[in-house]
């Protein structure tokens, strides 16, 4: 990952209170643009992007103007936002239980017009969704023992008919492979693409299948079991569009990826000697990925420490000249999803200059008492 200061530098960035999360609008066009290039024919409609990640109304809204239509999230605040935004096509891909299942039930029906699943993985899920207009897909373990069904031919297939036995639709199977990359994602795929068939075989079609974050991303481009099969593959990377500091270094260097969303901090203090802080504690760049929890743009060796809550110490290399109280610091997160929803809002930036700021619209939850979808 090589990046310099030059190539994100704003202008009017004084009057900029930090920390600050700062969204390069060109940049975020370009990483969509670079998404449906390697999806190839029909890339718009084969991206189902995770929404986890872009969070803002106006980030949906830029990838609903390149043609996607099909979208998935994991919130129910993201599935308002989401069909806000206009995508045709939402899978709330969580596991609704309790009054998350009221709730989703109650965006729907605002939204006649958009196709709107949830996840299940076991008969007993079905029934709270009868009646409704919400879509079912069959959760799958992968491997990960987070969430998901045992990958069992039989156990699905009962699944798939009991959806289908209380008159609601059958939509297929959602695999999310988490951090698996390389060799580990056809593996993954070929047991998938079996019990796929297998359930075709018993005469249940399966009418989706939707794998790969952005992990499993460029592994899963490379393979068409599952399409030359005949069964329509979405692919679900959601960080492409944003990017950060472990996406940059697993997506093809040549695809014309870059880091389109920054943290801008400033130096508060010279604590020792090679040590410096900045205001970007784990309430700004968040700490879920390890630390570091992020790289200096333009100073690669400089090593973030393992931050407090307003504070992240940076150690600079030995007789290194430590930047002034004040200095303005550009940071690439390691995960820029749980970053974005650190902020209330995004300042965005177009052609080297502020051009507005925008909400994160689906930042946090809806309120935990209350009836309806918004």
């Amino acid at each position: 990952m090589e990046l310099t200061e030059g190539e994100y530098a704003v202008a009017g960035l004084d009057g900029v209170r930090t920390p600050a999360l700062l969204i390069y609008a060109d940049r975020v066009d370009r990483n969509i643009a670079a998404t449906l290039r390697l999806l190839g024919g029909g890339g718009p409609d084969r991206w189902r992007p995770h929404l986890k990640t872009a969070k803002l109304g106006w980030t949906m809204e830029r990838l609903r103007a390149a043609g996607v239509t099909h979208a998935k999230c994991a919130t129910a605040l993201e599935l308002d936002a989401a069909c806000t935004a206009g995508f045709e096509d939402v899978l709330l891909a969580y596991p609704a239980v309790g009054p998350a299942v009221e709730l989703t039930r109650a965006i729907a029906e605002e939204h006649p017009h958009i196709r709107v699943s949830a996840l299940v993985e076991d008969a007993a899920m079905v029934e709270p969704w009868l009646g409704s207009k919400v879509g079912l897909f069959i959760d799958l373990n992968s491997g990960m023992n987070r969430t998901g069904a045992v990958p069992d031919p039989e156990a699905v297939l009962a699944i798939a008919k009991h959806i289908e036995g209380l008159g609601l639709e059958w939509r297929g199977l959602h695999y999310y492979e988490g951090q698996a990359s390389g060799a580990a994602v056809p593996a993954g795929y070929a047991d998938l693409l079996q019990l796929a068939n297998e359930l075709r075989l018993q005469g249940m079609a399966v009418p989706e299948i939707v794998t790969a974050g952005t992990p499993a991303f460029p592994a899963a481009l490379g393979y068409d079991g599952l399409s030359n099969a005949g069964f329509v593959h979405r692919l679900s990377p959601g960080t492409v569009v944003y990017c950060d500091v472990p996406s940059l270094e697993l997506l093809p260097a040549d695809a014309g990826y870059s880091a389109a969303v920054l943290v801008l901090t400033r130096v508060v203090s010279h604590p020792s000697a090679n040590r410096i802080t900045c205001d970007a504690g784990h309430k700004t760049v968040s700490a879920d990925a390890g630390d570091p929890t992020c790289a200096v743009l333009g100073h690669l060796d400089w090593t973030p420490r393992h931050p407090s809550e307003e504070h992240l110490p940076i150690e600079l290399p030995p007789n290194a000249a430590p930047p002034d109280r004040g200095t303005p610091l550009w940071l690439v997160p390691r995960h820029v999803c749980p970053t974005v929803n650190n902020f209330d809002e995004a300042v965005l930036v177009s052609g080297g200059a502020i051009i507005g700021v925008e909400r994160v619209t689906a930042r946090g939850r809806h309120p935990p008492l209350g009836s309806g979808g918004t």
